[in-house]
């Protein structure tokens, strides 16, 4: 228990710091603007990077990884999705919301630095893959359902273009391009630009972990959606499950990948999430919730995951041999 208590306290303890630095100094939402262009074009970017470059190349091209890992995740989407058409009639804009609320993890900001911190350099391949090739799918799956629902007005051409965009100019997706290239020539850069490098990446979790909880102090619960009822299960639950079934069953991938598969399944909703709601006006103030709801609950559920992962007693392969 004491190395799992290692392990999440200073996790989400951060997340409570930006939470309890928030509520004090009382500071506009505005002031995250920087941290938050830090965060998100330079640090993490540079984390990315740092570890894929060093990466032998052959490791990045596990295409049954990235296929399996998609497969599961959108297939929660699509429960999600049909849940709450079916059960909350809801429409479909708000059940795309919903949808993506319930599959959309917090891999960018969360997963880099728990996944490392648990499983250390090696998990930051897997990490890497999953989150490009998963906000790929996020990307292109939003503008398209909403534009079925008639909350985006652009033509197929302008909304065809708008996804390209996003998916080719993310800071992310670019350094993981980068990385990988950089893996494939051997490149290692002058050591004072690698200095460089390794500050910049030392800076990416900390900062994005305190961001997120000054995030959630700048959006209080006003509500509990009632669609959180099958929204925070299958999201913090349902999700690693059947992640981790999926990679059992699909191939003979290591164990730091498959544990960090799981890990990333089990982490809560994105702020993303929030973020598409805003843009197209629907479903905001639950979006919200359920970002708050979810991290909350995930103090729980992910030191549990992480309890059963160092203790051995979740096996790396649920049908081995």
């Amino acid at each position: 228990m004491a190395e799992i208590t290692g392990l999440v306290l200073p996790f989400f303890g951060l997340i409570l710091l930006g939470y309890i630095a928030a509520r004090i100094t009382k500071q506009p939402q505005e002031a995250m603007g920087w941290l938050n262009t830090f965060i998100i074009y330079v640090s993490l970017p540079a984390l990315f990077f740092k570890l894929l470059s060093r990466t032998p190349i052959e490791q990045l091209a596990r295409w049954d990884y990235v296929l399996t890992s998609m497969v599961v995740t959108y297939t929660v989407f699509a429960i999600v999705f049909a849940a709450s058409i079916l059960i909350r009639r809801a429409s479909i804009g708000e059940a795309t919301v919903q949808g993506l609320a319930g599959a959309y993890g917090n891999i960018g900001y969360m997963g880099p630095g728990i996944a490392i911190l648990a499983f250390g350099e090696p998990a930051a391949v897997p990490v890497a893959l999953i989150f490009c090739f998963e906000n790929i799918m996020h990307f292109t799956i939003a503008p398209m359902m909403m534009a079925l629902a008639g909350g985006d007005h652009r033509s197929a051409g302008a909304l065809a273009l708008g996804v390209t965009r996003k998916i080719a100019f993310h800071p992310f997706i670019l350094a993981t391009v980068v990385g990988v290239a950089a893996a494939w020539i051997e490149f290692v850069p002058p050591l004072p630009v690698g200095r460089l490098i390794d500050y910049l990446a030392q800076a990416a979790a900390p900062c994005a972990l305190f961001a997120m909880g000054v995030t959630l102090a700048l959006r209080p619960l006003k509500r509990v959606p009632v669609e959180l009822g099958f929204i925070v299960p299958m999201k913090l639950i349902a999700h690693p499950i059947m992640m981790y079934v999926g990679l059992s069953l699909m191939g003979d991938f290591e164990p730091v990948w498959v544990y960090t598969a799981v890990l990333l399944a089990s982490l809560p909703t994105a702020t993303n999430v929030f973020v598409i709601a805003q843009q197209y006006s629907i479903w905001v103030e639950r979006a919200s919730a359920t970002v708050l709801v979810t991290t909350v609950s995930s103090v729980g559920t992910v030191s549990a995951l992480l309890w059963l992962i160092t203790s051995g007693t979740l096996p790396p392969d649920l049908f081995p041999g």
